[in-house]
C-alpha cells in the first residue's frame, strides 16, 4: 500500500494491517480548505503532524469540522518537498505504548503544505491569499522558542531581524517578519480579526510571539513601511489575539525499527532518511500516547471545537499555571536532568536511564521531593497525577526512541525556567534555596556536560545551543582530574541572572554547585560517584 489519497482507496488492505484511515473524504477536505482556509500553521514537523494535525483529524472524523490545516515552513523546505508532496500531505501516526503495542492511524487533516518563500514568488502570493481570507480563524506555531527571537543574549538585534527591519515587509526572511508582513496584508484586505497562537513549548509563549510581531511592525512604522493604523489594529487583542498555550507530547525522531515494521506490513516507502538539508525525516511520526494542550480561549474570529478533541480551553491564568506546573516542576526539569547526565554516562535512550537507580532517584528528587512543595496547582490537572505519569509511565516507556542528546539541545535557554523558578520559589519562601540538593546537582551536571568529556574521559559531541561558544569559552582550561582548574571559572555563569533567573550565589546554592562540579571533575568515574553520593 502507498500512503497517498489513491492508496487509501484500498480500505481492506489498511484494515488488515491494523491501520485506521480517515472516515471523511480527504480530497474534498483539501479542496474546501484551499478555497476557504480556517487554520494555517507554521512549523510542519513531527509534533504538528502527529498531535495538532491529529486533533483536527479527530474533529473531521467526528463530523465536527469540514476543513483541515495548512502547514507552512519558513526554512528547511525539505519536509514539504520530500514528505508532504509525495504522500499527498498524509501522515501515518504511530503511538508507542509502554507494553510494546502500537496504534496506527492515517492523519488526513493536513490539507496543504507550503514553502513560504517571500518576494515575487507563487508561494508568497499563496500565503498572502490565505491571510487575506476572511474565513481564516487561527494562525498557529511550533517553530521552537528560537523562532520568536529578535534579540541576542547581549540585548542587540539579531542580524536576520535587523535585516528584515531595514528591508521592510516586501520579502522578510525571518518567521516573525513574515508573520508581521502577512498580518499587514490581512489588515489591508478587510482587517478581519484572527487569533495568532503559539503552541511552542516555552513559557508565556503568546506573550513572546506578540512582542516579536508587534516590535517588527513598530520598527517598520518608524521607517514608513506600514501605517500607525495597522500597528494599532495589530496591538488590539480584540482584533488580533495572541492566546497563551501549554503543549506536552513527546515526539522523538522517527525510529528505523518502526519504519521497517511498517514496510514489512506492506506499507511502501516508510524508511526514515536524511533529507537534502540533513534533517532526519520519515512519512510517519512515532510518539507517546499521553498528550496535553491547554489554550487560552481568545479567538476573535471563531475557532474549531477543539475541546471535542481533548484540548483544554480556559483563561490565561490557568494556562500559565499549567505551563508553570509542567515546565518548572513535573516534566521539563526531569528531562533536562536526564539529558545532561545521560550524555555524561553514555546513555542513548531516556527509557534506559530510568533503569539506572541513581538517575531514577535524581528525577524523583528533582520533581516530587524538591519541586512539589512549591508547585503551582492549575486545578484543571493534578500535579501529583501528572508527575506520577511522567516518572512511572512516560519516561520509562522502552518503546519511545527519545534520546538525552535531543533533549540536551538549547539547555542554556531552558535552565532559568526549568530550575530557576523553583530556586526562586524557595528563596521567596525560606530566604534561600539551601534545602535543595538534586536541583544543584542537575545544574552541576550541566556544567560538567559542557566540558564535552564523558565520565570515561572520552570526548563527545555537545548538542546545539545558542550560548555554546560563550559558555565553553568561560569553562576553557578546566581539566578532568584537576578540580582546582575550575577555581573562579564558574562564578560568571552561576551569577548570571540572564541564564538562571537569579544569581545562584545570592540564592545560597552557588557554592554548593561549585563543590558538586569539582567532585564530578575529580577523574574518570567521578560523575557516577558524585551522583551516587548525593542520591543514595
Amino acid at each position: 500500500m502507498k500512503l497517498t489519497i489513491e492508496g487509501l482507496k484500498d480500505k481492506d488492505a489498511w484494515k488488515k494491517v491494523g491501520v485506521s484511515i480517515p472516515t471523511y473524504d480527504v480530497a474534498a477536505v483539501q479542496s474546501a480548505t484551499r478555497s476557504a482556509p480556517v487554520w494555517i500553521h507554521f512549523g510542519a514537523g513531527n509534533i504538528f503532524r502527529m498531535f495538532i494535525g491529529g486533533l483536527q483529524d479527530t474533529l473531521l472524523n467526528k463530523g465536527l469540522a469540514d476543513k483541515g490545516i495548512i502547514a507552512v515552513e519558513t526554512f528547511g523546505y525539505d519536509i514539504i518537498d520530500e514528505i508532504y508532496a509525495p504522500h499527498d500531505n498524509l501522515v501515518l501516526g504511530v503511538t508507542l505504548k509502554p507494553d510494546g503495542n502500537v496504534d496506527k492511524r492515517v492523519i488526513g487533516s493536513l490539507a496543504e503544505g507550503i514553502k513560504s518563500i517571500p518576494g515575487d514568488t507563487a508561494e508568497w502570493a499563496r500565503m498572502k491569499q490565505i491571510f487575506a481570507s476572511p474565513s481564516l480563524q487561527m494562525v498557529s506555531f511550533t517553530i521552537t522558542e528560537k523562532g520568536y527571537a529578535l534579540y541576542g543574549s547581549d540585548g542587540s538585534l539579531l542580524a536576520p531581524a535587523a535585516a528584515d527591519i531595514e528591508a521592510g515587509p516586501a520579502a522578510p526572511k525571518t518567521a516573525m517578519g513574515q508573520v508581521a508582513a502577512l498580518l499587514a496584508h490581512r489588515f489591508a484586505n478587510g482587517a478581519t480579526p484572527v487569533a495568532v497562537v503559539s503552541m511552542d513549548n516555552c513559557s508565556h509563549n503568546g506573550e513572546k510571539l506578540r512582542a516579536s510581531v508587534v516590535t517588527m511592525a513598530q520598527e517598520w512604522q518608524k521607517k514608513g513601511f506600514v501605517s500607525a493604523e495597522f500597528v494599532a489594529w495589530l496591538s488590539d487583542e480584540s482584533k488580533v489575539s495572541f492566546p497563551w498555550s501549554m503543549i506536552d507530547k513527546i515526539t522523538p525522531r522517527p525510529s528505523e525499527e518502526i519504519g521497517k515494521k511498517l514496510e514489512n506490513a506492506g506499507i511502501e516507502q516508510m524508511k526514515p532518511f536524511i533529507s537534502k538539508h540533513k534533517t532526519y525525516i520519515a512519512p510517519f511520526v512515532n510518539a507517546e500516547g499521553p498528550q496535553y494542550l491547554v489554550i487560552e480561549d481568545r479567538f476573535p474570529n471563531g475557532r474549531p471545537p477543539l475541546e471535542k478533541a481533548g484540548v483544554y480551553l480556559t483563561d490565561r491564568d490557568t494556562v500559565n499555571n499549567v505551563e508553570r506546573m509542567k515546565v518548572t516542576t513535573c516534566l521539563n526539569p526531569l528531562h533536562t536532568s536526564l539529558a545532561v547526565y545521560g550524555c555524561l554516562l553514555g546513555y542513548n535512550l531516556i527509557a534506559d536511564e530510568m533503569k539506572d537507580k541513581d538517575l531514577a532517584a535524581l528525577v524523583h528528587k528533582v520533581g516530587p521531593v524538591e519541586g512539589m512543595p512549591v508547585v503551582t496547582d492549575p486545578k484543571i490537572l493534578s500535579p501529583k497525577a501528572f508527575v506520577d505519569e511522567v516518572i512511572n509511565v512516560r519516561l520509562p516507556n522502552p518503546f519511545m526512541p527519545d534520546t538525552p542528546q535531543r533533549i540536551a539541545c538549547d539547555t542554556s535557554q531552558k535552565v532559568g525556567i526549568r530550575f530557576g523558578e523553583t530556586i526562586k520559589s524557595y528563596v521567596e519562601k525560606d530566604g534561600d534555596a539551601k534545602k535543595l540538593t538534586a536541583i544543584p546537582l542537575a545544574i552541576a551536571g550541566w556544567l560538567r556536560y559542557l566540558l564535552g568529556i564523558d565520565d570515561e574521559g572520552k570526548a563527545f559531541e555537545l548538542s546545539p545551543d545558542p550560548m555554546l561558544d560563550e559558555l565553553t569559552a568561560k569553562l576553557s582550561g578546566i581539566t578532568l582530574g584537576k578540580p582546582e582548574s575550575a577555581d573562579g571559572k564558574l562564578t560568571p555563569i552561576l551569577s548570571n541572572a540572564n541564564i538562571f533567573g537569579s544569581d545562584l550565589y545570592k540564592a545560597g546554592i552557588g557554592e554548593k554547585i561549585e563543590v558538586m562540579f569539582k567532585e564530578e571533575l575529580a577523574g574518570v568515574g567521578a560523575v557516577r560517584a558524585t551522583l551516587h553520593k548525593y542520591m543514595s
